[in-house]
């Protein structure tokens, strides 16, 4: 079968040579059977005649709209590859009539290079449709030239016109190289005034003065980006030819062909026999089709051969240099050859800073192709690529191909010499390292091998393979002072404050820091500075096990420090955890304002930096929850619970430990005492190895009192508080609160009088104190005090909102504020609890929450293009982002807005008046 029938009409014009009617849509007739073109050839009437479209064929408005606006102006340029359905586009918005006057069609074919000849055509076209006389104009005489007075004739006949004529030249690329043809075309434009609209479908730029129109504005492009098909409309056209796929079917479909209409139709037709079409796609193997006849005959068997080699030699590659090219190739001319190829739309693409890029579609050909033609060469080319990207400093991009050529330790060494141990933990590379390092077989040995599974297996919370595979490294570090040494030593430090911090151990990740500070001396700066991500890193996990030990002073200046680290996406969650953790200490000192404000910085990083839900680690939004309890906003609360629960919540301790917490709080603050205790009693689901925490023991312990209290049991408040043994703050207020309950009004008293001051305690922590004391006055009837232990009390507690402190005191409270109405004025903020009636709505017991989670601004800017039906690419692209990146925005726009796929989410958006 050959290939342009195959397409039914997706490549430009030789599809549908045979099913042309033998008129133009006009009705007009064939010329006499004298007319003929100077060089003496008869004039083919197939050429005056528009295209017929297939019945499968896809409209797609988004597109014909342009052309409609494109030809109101002089020029008009429909740019793209082979196959990618330029003609039929345009064939098919004339039949539909899209453009307003007379339109005139020729197709162009290489012999056309002669101006005489090309004229000739031109003036026939025209003459088909009465838009010239003979008499009025005239012929070129000779095939290689044109007189100048009958361009003058042309131009000012146009002129004349009563509508602008539209003249399409279909295939314009074939005569792109002749001068002449283009500095002709360009008077005639020029001089015809508004009377001649130029559409030029074309592989090539012409030889236009480009330029002059883009800055006159004068001209629409539609390019190969424009004309590939997105997911919607891959959609569309499977339903044509009687087939569905799912959405990620389809999108897959998409991604793979880069969205080109002929490999889509191909493909859809290679399917339709298949018993499971999706999965007969997914398994396709495109080098072995059809697809492959039609690119290496339109695209790769048109070239010379030194440019047929530098193809299929980078094949191999996600993105070209032209000195990484060379080095493929061992020949110097690779820049010319991928300018020419760039502007020949010849299936490569230009993506900036002198790098290229194949399409998807025809580097997987090209590379089957190359294994037929070199045999055995694939792994030389690996190599010599891994060294190159090497020695250019791209050790992410060198990897892959040290793996693909089989060399694997000393692409393991490189990549711990040059410090990038960091990138398995952290930053955008962190996830397709871990694809590419388990790969690694079995029997690859050696210290930096060890510490790449080592990292892995920490990374993904293995902690006993972990700390297996770091405890073989460091059996056989060298001892010796070289640079290579120095980083083995600093990588095997950074794992271990990791594996410190894992574990809760604060002794073992100081004194890991220390070693880690120790190898950064051994080392070159410069190579330090490159990887900003470690002492990030370090810092994070150390301030991270010193938090868990309750070294808030120490923890707060480590997490500071590393806050202070930014260097984009490779720093961005150590940067979201130190806020959230920051936030936690503020909160654990009693200062909920302090709190919010860090944990709100923690979640716009995270939302700034594209981190998913899953990957987050969701003390941020614990920290917000306790907020909200603490001011009796119980949904809010109910709701960043949730969103705590989504993340890493079971392989970060602090999240695992805050988790149960507050889950008991929220159900004391809705009056369900004993439902809290059964979650505090089961406890946190911690690994063996990790060390208690004092201060996460002291919470509990408190908590534990509080819904013994409120479960009319003080004795059993007492006892857990005596068991525990703390003496903080907290501590001591619960401890006296449940002597209160026992009657003990004198020893409830005394205790408080042993609270600590001048530790730094926030608002939280005072005013509770000072409704201990108030509660202690009222039990031993000094109802003076009480008052102004409760008046202060409500002036601290009023600029933090702090309103739960109130309602949990107990009955005595809002006893006192009814026999002293006076104490509440002015504090109307709290007047509805203290008469037991808490201000925010009751909270269901079932039922998702309301979502309260706002889109960052880069979620709208997602969701915008969203809308406009462009591909997860194109968004990338526009936006300047990875796809990795957009598709984490994505989910987090789908999981805020409730929607599983993006016509859900565009139709929940404009519900929400989002768009």
């Amino acid at each position: 079968m050959k290939i342009k029938g195959g397409l039914s009409g997706y490549t430009s014009w030789g599809a549908v040579v045979a099913a042309v009617p033998r008129s133009t849509p006009g009705g007009h007739r064939d010329p006499p059977s004298g007319s003929v073109a100077p060089n003496g050839d008869p004039l083919l009437a197939a050429r005056f005649s528009v295209p017929v479209p297939p019945g499968t064929f896809v409209r797609r408005p988004r597109l014909t709209e342009r052309l409609s606006q494109g030809v109101e102006g002089p020029l008009t340029l429909v740019n793209g590859p082979a196959g990618a359905g330029k003609t039929l586009l345009v064939a098919d918005w004339v039949a539909a009539g899209g453009p307003q006057g007379p339109v005139a069609w020729l197709t162009v074919e290489p012999e056309d290079n002669g101006p005489g000849v090309f004229w000739t055509y031109v003036l026939e076209s025209l003459r088909r449709h009465g838009l010239a006389s003979p008499d009025g104009i005239g012929s070129p005489a000779r095939p290689g030239e044109v007189d100048h007075s009958l361009l003058t004739r042309l131009a000012a006949r146009l002129s004349r016109c009563p509508q602008p004529l539209v003249l399409v030249l279909d295939e314009f690329d074939r005569v792109a190289t002749s001068a002449e043809v283009a500095e002709e075309l360009q008077f005639v434009l020029r001089h015809a005034g508004g009377g001649l609209r130029l559409l030029i479908i074309s592989r090539t730029e012409p030889l236009l003065p480009l330029h002059r129109y883009r800055a006159a504005g004068e001209v629409t492009e539609i390019r190969g980006a424009d004309l590939a098909f997105c997911p919607e409309e891959t959609a569309e056209l499977l339903g044509r030819h009687g087939m569905a796929l799912s959405d990620d079917g389809t999108r897959a479909l998409t991604e793979r062909t880069g969205g080109w209409a002929a490999g889509l139709r191909l493909s859809i037709l290679a399917a339709q026999g298949a018993d499971d079409p999706e999965v007969f796609l997914k398994d396709f193997e495109a080098g072995r089709s059809t697809l492959a006849d039609f690119l290496l005959a339109e695209v790769l068997d048109t070239q010379p051969a030194g440019t047929q080699d530098l193809l299929l030699r980078t094949s191999i590659l996600e993105q070209i240099h032209p000195g990484l090219a060379n080095a493929l190739t061992g020949r110097e001319d690779a820049e010319p050859i991928l300018v020419a190829l760039q502007r020949a739309n010849a299936f490569v693409q230009a993506i900036g800073h002198s790098w290229y890029r194949l399409h998807p579609l025809f580097a997987e050909i090209l590379r089957v192709h190359l294994r037929v033609r070199h045999p055995g060469l694939e792994p030389e080319l690996h190599r010599r690529a891994a060294r190159w990207l090497s020695e250019a400093g791209l050790l992410a991009e060198a990897l892959p191909h040290a793996a693909d050529a089989g060399d694997w330790e000393p692409a393991v060494n490189r990549f711990i010499d040059e410090l990038a141990i960091g990138r398995l933990l952290t930053g955008l590379d962190a996830e397709r390292l871990d694809e590419l390092f388990a790969r690694m077989p079995p029997d690859a040995s050696g210290p930096a091998v060890d510490l790449v599974r080592a990292a892995r297996e920490l990374a993904r919370h293995d902690i006993d393979r972990g700390l297996g595979h770091l405890r073989r490294a460091e059996e056989h570090l060298p001892t010796d002072e070289r640079s290579g040494s120095a980083a083995l030593r600093l990588s095997c430090a950074l794992l271990r404050v990791l594996a410190a911090r894992t574990t809760g151990s604060a002794d073992l990740a100081e004194a890991a820091a220390r070693d880690m500070a120790a190898a950064e001396r051994a080392l070159p700066a410069e190579r330090l500075a490159r990887h900003p991500e470690l002492p990030a890193l370090m810092l994070a996990d150390l301030g991270s096990a010193q938090l868990w030990a309750g070294r808030f002073d120490a923890a707060r200046s480590t997490l500071s420090a590393a806050v202070r680290v930014d260097s984009g996406a490779e720093t961005a969650f150590p940067r979201h955890e130190c806020l959230a953790r920051l936030a936690l200490i503020d909160f654990l000192h009693g200062w909920p304002g302090r709190a919010e404000t860090h944990a709100r910085e923690a979640v716009a990083e995270a939302e700034r930096s594209g981190l998913s839900p899953e990957a987050r680690t969701g003390v941020a939004q614990l920290v917000l929850a306790a907020v909200a309890i603490d001011r009796d906003d119980l949904a809010a609360a109910r709701t960043h619970l949730e969103h705590a629960a989504s993340s890493r919540v079971p392989h970060d301790p602090v999240a695992a430990a805050g988790l149960p917490l507050l889950r008991s709080r929220l159900l004391l603050a809705r009056g369900k005492p004993r439902a809290a205790l059964r979650i505090l009693e089961e406890g946190a689901h911690l690994p063996a190895v990790v060390e208690p925490s004092p201060w996460v023991n002291d919470r509990t312990a408190v908590t534990m009192s509080h819904a013994y209290l409120a479960d009319g049991r003080p004795q059993a408040a007492r006892e857990v508080l005596r068991a525990e043994g703390s003496t903080g703050p907290e501590s001591l207020v619960a401890a006296a609160r449940a002597r209160i309950a026992t009657g003990e009004g004198e020893a409830a008293r005394d205790l408080l009088a042993a609270l600590p001051t001048g530790h730094g305690e926030g608002p939280a922590i005072t005013v509770r104190a000072l409704l201990a004391r108030a509660q202690a006055a009222d039990a031993l009837g000094d109802d003076s005090e009480a008052q102004r232990l409760v008046a202060r009390a409500l002036s601290v507690a009023r600029p933090e909102r702090l309103r739960r402190p109130f309602l949990e005191s107990g009955p005595w409270l809002r006893r006192l504020a009814r026999r002293r109405p006076p104490l509440t004025q002015g504090h109307e903020w709290l007047s509805a609890s203290l008469a037991g009636r808490p201000p925010s709505a009751a909270v269901p017991d079932d039922g998702p929450a309301p979502p309260t989670e706002p889109l960052s601004e880069r979620e709208h800017e997602v969701l915008e293009r969203l809308a406009q039906m462009m591909s997860t690419e194109e968004i990338a692209t526009d936006l300047y982002l990875s796809v990795n990146t957009v598709k984490t925005h994505l989910k987090s726009l789908y999981r805020k807005l409730g929607a599983t796929r993006r016509s859900e989410a565009v139709r929940r958006a404009r519900e929400l008046h989002l768009l």
